[in-house]
């Protein structure tokens, strides 16, 4: 099996090591170790997947310097070095690197494909019930990244619906708007009518989240609004209070794929990795990744 070069962003520097060695890494930064190992293996198997796409296709995009193959953030997907996985034993966390490094050794090689070639394997914290099509998000339609149920996530997911309250004033701002002249309403049904008004959905993606609204007199996706306002997910309601807003949004992450909380969820229920993987990522196989990566 090849190795992985990892350009770490806080430190400018490479590291290169064993992709089964760099899989645990990414487990570690990706998911919490006490996540039931069913969950866990199944994230393995999606940051290995990911990784050996790139490898398979020399796919260096996004990647600051000269020989490395990914980098350490979100951008691709988190890392945890070496270095600081090492760390861990002293830490008192010897139990969760051994539960990490099970679900790597249990799952070590497998990877999902589609049609004979790696997928593209996104992954995102929560849902807020259901995951969104590919191209919802991005302009790429996949076919195995569909929309499908979640339901896991509101029974396991402690920050499952967060709240937040901005001024109007500072929402505008915040979207490039002039500021209207807002009433400040006395009743209810005043301020409801308000708020339906000032904040127009005009239509929905699958997976329940905003498609698109209109603030103002401006559209905006729900990706765009998500972006602007950083907001933990597309999925969300706006009302007004007094000259607040008030934005409830459920799940967390740009909603695409496995759902972290949801896979979670699923094991705690019973549900194999196999099983998990099978239902965020529509009519995949599994396959050896040294089958692909011969040189």
């Amino acid at each position: 099996m090849p190795s992985v070069s990892v350009y770490l962003t806080h430190t400018g520097g490479i590291e290169t090591l064993p992709l089964e060695q760099y899989v645990t890494g990414v487990l570690a930064a990706e998911m919490p170790a006490d996540f039931e190992l069913e969950a866990l293996k199944a994230q393995a198997i999606a940051a290995r997947t990911f990784i050996v796409r790139r490898l398979a296709d020399g796919d260096r995009s996004g990647v600051p310097v000269k020989g490395a193959d990914v980098v350490d953030s979100v951008d691709h997907q988190a890392y945890l070095s070496s270095k600081e996985l090492n760390k861990w034993p002293e830490l008192g966390k010897s139990e969760q690197l051994a539960k990490l490094r099970r679900a790597v050794e249990e799952t070590k090689g497998i990877i999902m494909t589609y049609q004979g070639k790696p997928i593209t394997a996104t992954f995102f914290s929560a849902s807020g019930g259901y995951t969104e099509n590919s191209e919802e998000y991005w302009s790429l339609k996949l076919p195995y990244l569909r929309s499908v149920p979640s339901p896991w996530e509101k029974t396991v997911n402690p920050s499952f619906k967060q709240t937040v309250t901005i001024s109007v004033s500072e929402l505008y701002a915040k979207l490039g708007l002039k500021a209207s002249a807002l009433p400040v309403t006395a009743s209810v049904k005043d301020r409801q009518s308000s708020a339906s008004s000032l904040f127009q959905i005009k239509s929905y993606t699958a997976g329940h989240s905003i498609k698109k609204m209109l603030i103002g007199d401006q559209t905006f996706t729900g990706r765009e609004l998500r972006e602007k306002l950083g907001l933990r997910s597309a999925q969300f309601m706006m009302s007004l209070d007094g000259d607040n807003v008030q934005i409830t949004t459920y799940g967390n992450g740009h909603g695409v794929g496995m759902s972290q909380w949801g896979a979670h969820g699923m094991a705690k229920q019973g549900y194999t990795t196999t099983q998990i993987l099978k239902h965020y990522y529509t009519g995949i196989s599994f396959a050896q990744a040294s089958s692909l990566l011969k040189s």
